[in-house]
């Protein structure tokens, strides 16, 4: 493999914590020098008290400069290390404290992911893993499911098309704690992860109709353990496992013992632990399907990472899943009904004044990206009740996960969608006031450039074809290319242009 750099990701779960460094290659490619793991109950203080005890972050800061030590000892620039935290260390409400502690001893910089961030990453590493499968996944339906110790991550795509992304409550930990007192056999461990999946997979359901998936795409670390005694290697980075031995193996796990699976699988007791609860989710989804096998990639989250470092640039990566982005967005608007030609007309202006406008706003792509979204997105809230939409337009975002799309971004997108009508952003909107000072100035430039792009659709019947901008001295002139009469275009332009006008310090005139 031709040299491109050493990189190092740390991964920080619910019941382990997990290191890799790897060479890159210049194309994406990566291959694994070293790789570790610890067993640290972190799950188990947080989705009990809330908290991670002193004894629980001590033993994870140990391991962590054990492994900061093994990474030194590779010679890793320190710009190519990272690490992350999933679910246990983002519910935790001493975060900050175990954050900081790790930083002073370690040096090392933790940087807490979001599920959907988790999403991302993990199909980033899938992607690269079933490359040689890429045109039967783009003509069939497919599940990316992993099951960890505090969530179960599911990616549904159509056609190849990400059409939903979700981190559901659901992790092997979090059932032991919730379950266990009350299990004592399988059957009960049965019924308590059937009815904890029933209400996501109806959900899932409501998206795409899960009979039609035909391509499960099972990862993780229990799904590779069964991979490795059941399945057989098709390429370099993936297993396949027929669903009737997949189905054997886990009716033989379930008839043993805790002290038995550690014994006669060759397992931790930490992993024998978890492993009957997680393959029992798997199965529970993989029924709902009609896929009649299992592709286990040989990858984690933590490839995800590598994969992202090997691109070389977020744009890089970015880029690669732009499409999906967007696809997943319109999908969460046509869960509330949109009008799918005005959004994209909408859509389409604000990308052509962001494009044409890039010397008043020295915007990034990244923002580019979220203003798509945004413009998307900017009258879902109308599902609820029109008057207010866009207030409503901003709890849905809020609270709704776009794959592609960091919590830090939705906010952003939500506050665009906030004020693409009615009030200017204002210091006492709270949603507003709480983001920092240059997400302000990005919130205030992407609602400027969207309320026009929105009043020059204000009928939605897309009379506007296209624009040209020319900017002379204090004003901004759009030259519009119309079919038909464009008079309550124009009466919605002149009541829109405020923000733009207050934003840029331009005067904007329809020529």
């Amino acid at each position: 493999m031709e040299k491109a750099g050493l990189a190092a990701v740390v991964d920080i779960g619910s019941s382990a914590i997990r290191m890799v460094v790897a060479q890159l290659g210049p194309s994406g490619e990566w291959e694994r020098l070293d790789r570790a793991a610890k067993p640290v109950s972190l799950g188990r203080d947080v989705f009990i008290s809330g908290s991670l005890s002193r004894e629980t972050m001590q033993s994870a800061i140990d391991i962590l400069v054990g492994f900061r030590e093994l990474i030194t000892g590779w010679k890793v620039p320190d710009e190519a290390i990272r690490v992350i935290a999933t679910s246990a260390i983002r519910e935790a409400r001493n975060r900050d404290t175990f954050v900081d502690r790790v930083r002073v001893r370690s040096g090392l910089k933790i940087e807490i992911v979001e599920g959907i961030e988790e999403n991302h990453l993990t199909f980033l590493a899938v992607q690269h893993a079933v490359r040689s499968m890429s045109a039967e996944f783009s003509s069939s339906n497919s599940m990316i499911i992993e099951v960890g110790g505090g969530t179960t991550e599911i990616m549904l795509l159509q056609q190849g098309e990400m059409i939903a992304a979700h981190s559901l409550r659901i992790g092997t930990v979090r059932l032991e704690q919730q379950g266990q007192p009350h299990w004592t056999d399988s059957d009960q461990i049965e019924g308590f992860v059937r009815e904890s999946v029933r209400v996501s997979r109806d959900l899932l359901n409501s998206e795409l109709e899960l009979q039609r998936i035909t391509f499960f795409v099972a990862v993780g670390g229990d799904a590779r353990h069964v991979a490795a005694r059941v399945g057989h290697k098709e390429e370099e980075h993936y297993w396949v496992i027929s669903r009737d031995d997949f189905y054997h193996y886990l009716r033989e796990l379930q008839d043993r013992t805790t002290d038995e699976i550690v014994r006669r699988n060759n397992v931790t007791y930490n992993e024998a632990e978890g492993l009957v609860p997680a393959l029992t989710v798997y199965r529970h989804f993989l029924e709902s399907t009609s896929a009649d096998q299992l592709i286990v990639p040989d990858v984690s989250i933590r490839e995800g990472v590598l994969m992202s470092f090997a691109l070389g640039s977020e744009w890089a990566v970015e880029r690669q899943f732009y499409g999906q982005v967007i696809t997943s967005a319109e999908n969460l608007a046509r869960r509330y009904h949109y009008d799918a030609k005005h959004s994209r007309k909408v859509a389409d202006l604000a990308l052509s004044l962001f494009d044409q406008l890039q010397s008043e706003h020295a915007l990034d792509r990244h923002s580019r990206l979220l203003l798509e979204v945004a413009s998307i997105l900017h009258d879902i809230g109308i599902y609820i009740r029109a008057s207010g939409h866009h207030k409503h337009g901003q709890y849905i975002i809020q609270n709704s996960e776009i794959f592609g799309v960091s919590r830090d971004d939705l906010r952003i997108i939500s506050n665009v969608v906030r004020y693409h009508r009615r009030s200017l952003p204002n210091q006492s909107h709270s949603s507003y006031s709480s983001l920092r000072r240059e997400q302000r100035m990005q919130v205030s430039k992407l609602a400027g450039i969207l309320r026009v792009a929105d009043a020059l659709d204000r009928g939605h019947a897309q009379r506007v074809n296209d624009i040209r901008v020319e900017v002379n001295r204090g004003d901004v002139l759009l030259h519009c290319e119309f079919t038909g009469d464009i008079s309550i275009e124009r009466y919605g332009f002149s009541a829109k242009a405020n923000m733009f006008e207050e934003v840029f310090g331009l005067n904007i005139i329809i020529g």
